[in-house]
This record gives structure tokens, C-alpha cells and sequence, in this order.
């Protein structure tokens, strides 16, 4: 046990350990050594995830953002990269997709939503996408949503004609 000494000298207070030799020195015990500690509670930190809808988006679930939209099967399994047979065995089976895919259907789906509210419908805003309309930054397709890229480029867009920047 390392015992800790106390030197009161004229200089202020020093700590030296019980190997060296000096005059006036105290010992303490070693409840008077214990560390001063603050009594709070313990909070802790972080984000919450909700990792249920992942695990349970089945093609059901696909089918009612499906709905939303008139796009084929084709179309949708190329923008989501996925073949034309899986999405039949999904729908077949009522299977449930890799998180990648899942990933990708949720962010269509806020497109979706956000250009219905610009649009006024989800016909008009189907309209439009596949009107492949220019933007600053080239042009747009449906296959645009194919990429993370394509699917913030027409966000943009979605933006700047909500606030009346048509080019």
C-alpha cells in the first residue's frame, strides 16, 4: 500500500510517497485518501435508432409506396438493382428485403411525399419526373432515383421549384 505524506512547509503543501524521509510529515488513512467523488447521476448519450422498420419492411409494405406511383416492375427493379425475378419472388413470397434495398425504398418514398407536397398529387409529380426535366446540373430522369446522387438531384430541383428557380 502506497501511503501518501503531507508537508506542511512554509512554501505551501507537497505530496511525497513514504520512501522518502522528511520532518513534519502526517499519515492518512486510507478512507482519507479516497478520491473525492461528484454524486450525480449517470446520463447517457446517443442517437436512437429505430431498427424495426428494417427488419420487418416486407412487399407489402413495398406494394403501399408501390401504390403511390405508376411505375412498372421493370422500372422498379432497376432502380432499386434488383432483378425483375426477385422482385416477382418477393411479391410471390411476401419476402422481406436486404436492408441495402430497404435503404433505397424509404428514400423514394420521401421523394415521393415531397413532391406531392410541391406537385399537389403524386400523378402530377410522376408526370413531371418522367417529363425528364433539366435542372442546373443536367437533366433528370426516373432513373435518376436509381443513385443517392440522383435521388438529391431531384430533391434539389423539388426545392428550387418550390421556392420559384424552374431552371
Amino acid at each position: 500500500m502506497l501511503q501518501i505524506i503531507l508537508n506542511l512547509g512554509t512554501n505551501g503543501v507537497h505530496l511525497y510517497d513514504k520512501r522518502r524521509v522528511m520532518k513534519n510529515k502526517k499519515k492518512y488513512t486510507e478512507d482519507e485518501l479516497k478520491p473525492l467523488m461528484a454524486e450525480e447521476p449517470m446520463v447517457i448519450y446517443g442517437l436512437k435508432k429505430n431498427y424495426s422498420s428494417l427488419n420487418h419492411f416486407n412487399f407489402t409494405g413495398f406494394k403501399k409506396i408501390a401504390d403511390k406511383v405508376d411505375f412498372t416492375q421493370k422500372e422498379w427493379a432497376d432502380i432499386l438493382h434488383i432483378s425483375e425475378r426477385t422482385l416477382q419472388r418477393y411479391a410471390h413470397d411476401n419476402g422481406s428485403f436486404n436492408t441495402g434495398v430497404i435503404d433505397r425504398i424509404h428514400q423514394i418514398n420521401k421523394v415521393f411525399d415531397r413532391g406531392k407536397e410541391v406537385f399537389g398529387s403524386y400523378e402530377k409529380f410522376n408526370l413531371w419526373l418522367r417529363g425528364d426535366p433539366y435542372m442546373l446540373e443536367g437533366q433528370l430522369s426516373l432513373h435518376s432515383l436509381a443513385s443517392f446522387e440522383g435521388i438529391n438531384n431531384v430533391l434539389t430541383q423539388i426545392g428550387r421549384i418550390e421556392h420559384g428557380i424552374f431552371a
